[in-house]
This record gives structure tokens, sequence and C-alpha cells, in this order.
């Protein structure tokens, strides 16, 4: 009787975490390219691999409460330019004209997170309206002070986000409250950089990267670039990280990796 009750218990269990993430969506989309001539800069030599190209991903996730937007990709102004603009920029299609293949536009997130606050990764802040914005603490104090010394953090792309729904986090955050979509902190990059776990049915949990890694030699050799916030907090987040993606058996994207990106479904299709 025991041993019965104690599978039923057991296949209840199963079942309830199966059903908790039979309904998230993962959407990939192509939100401009980087060109750069030099890489020495990301901590890599240039000799050391013929990358030069980064890839500038935004993502959205549906979930059964709610629709999160992670990260915003580079300003839509970008796209208004026939090939690489003079900053080695490029951009094929604005994201708000890509979401509309959705019956989605910039007022459809109940939540927006960037993993920071870097230009190419809020270049579409500003036209997002009625979603709040979950931001680490020392990432809001950063990027909102009276005086930005943040390398790279542009107010003029995100001040319109200080008028709306903040919600501050101070360390990793459940954001549908059951353990699916999990913002995890992992700062260094910048003040308050974060990453992204997605917890998918189908596809398996997955890691986002941010900008955690550029490259892949940066990922397998632990290189950091000079222009990080802090060295050894970025070192910390790594380590924090890769031990989360082990725990979880979580596949793990770099968010920048144009070759990676190639590879993968873009919206409309999903990963579930």
């Amino acid at each position: 009787m025991y041993r019965l009750l104690a599978m039923i218990f057991i296949a209840s269990l199963y079942f309830t975490s199966e059903a908790s993430n039979a309904g998230v969506k993962l959407y990939v989309f192509d939100c401009g390219m980087l060109r750069f001539p030099d890489i020495e800069a990301f901590g890599i030599k240039n000799d050391e691999t013929d990358i030069r190209e980064l890839i500038v991903p935004c993502y959205i996730i549906e979930h059964d409460k709610g629709r999160l937007l992670w990260d915003g990709g580079l300003p839509s102004v970008t796209a208004h330019h026939d090939g690489w603009d003079d900053n080695g920029a490029k951009m094929d299609r604005t994201f708000a004209g890509q979401i509309e293949a959705l019956n989605l536009n910039m007022a459809s997130f109940d939540y927006v997170a960037f993993s920071h606050m870097h230009y190419d990764h809020v270049g579409i802040a500003n036209e997002i309206s009625g979603a709040t914005l979950l931001i680490q603490k020392p990432e809001y104090d950063a990027a909102f002070a009276d005086k930005v010394t943040i390398p790279f953090f542009d107010p003029s792309l995100y001040n319109n986000l200080k008028t709306g729904d903040i919600q501050i986090l101070n360390g990793d955050h459940d954001v549908f409250g059951d353990g699916t979509v999990r913002i995890i902190s992992a700062y260094g990059h910048t003040p308050g950089h974060q990453v992204l776990f997605i917890d998918l049915a189908n596809y398996g949990p997955l890691v986002l990267s941010g900008d955690l890694y550029h490259f892949q030699i940066s990922r397998r050799e632990r290189r950091v670039p000079e222009f990080n916030f802090d060295v050894s907090m970025t070192l910390k987040a790594m380590d924090k990280v890769e031990k989360f993606v082990s725990e979880h058996n979580a596949k793990f994207w770099i968010q920048h990796d144009l070759a990676a990106f190639k590879t993968l479904k873009k919206a409309p299709d999903y990963y579930d």
C-alpha cells in the first residue's frame, strides 16, 4: 500500500513539473550585427580567431502568466542605413517590424529585462510601453545616475523606462513564480549584469548568456574584456553561471555568437 502511494506521489510530481513548463515558448530575433576590425579589447588577440562579426539578438519568452522581452538589440534607426554604418553596425529589419508576424507590437510585453544596459542591448528600450522593467539594483543605479560614467551606457536610448513600472532586483529572480523563467545575477561585465534561464519542455533547460561571454574562446579560456566594469566580479559570475548550467544540465547560448545563431530557429518559429 505504502509503495503504491509513493509511486502515485512521484508520478504526480513528474506530471506537475511537465505541466509547469508546457506553455513556455522562446522566440529568437535578429536585432542587428556588429563588426570589429580589432577584437583585442575583448581580451582576445587578433590572431587567435578570425571572427570579427557579432550577432545582436532579441528574444521573446511566452508564458501562461505573461510575456517577457529579453534584450533589445540595436537602435531601430540602424535599419535606416544601407549596409554597415559608420559605427560598424547594421540591421536588416526593425524588431517592431518583425514582431508584427506574431500579431504583437511594442506594447505587448508584460515584462522587459535587459542583460545589461549597453547600447547594443537596449536599442529599442524607449519604444516599449506598459511593461515592467526587471533590473538589478547596481545596474539601475549606474544606468539612471545623474551623471552616467559607465562606458557604452547611453541614457538617451532608455530614459523613457524611468517613468514606467520598475522592479528592482537584488540577485536571482523567478519571473513567473514557477521556476521556468529565472533571471540569474551575474555582475561584472556591467555593475548589474544578468543572464536568463528558461526551462523548455521539449528543448530542455537553456541559459542565455547576455555578455558574460562574446566568443567561444572567451568561455573556454575565461577571457575578460578590458572594458568590463570589474574583472574579479566577472570571473565570479562565470563560476556561478557555469555551476548553474552544470547543475541544471542546461544548454548555453553565447548570444553574440553569429555561427551558432545561424543554426537557430527564428521567429515566427519557436522553441518550446
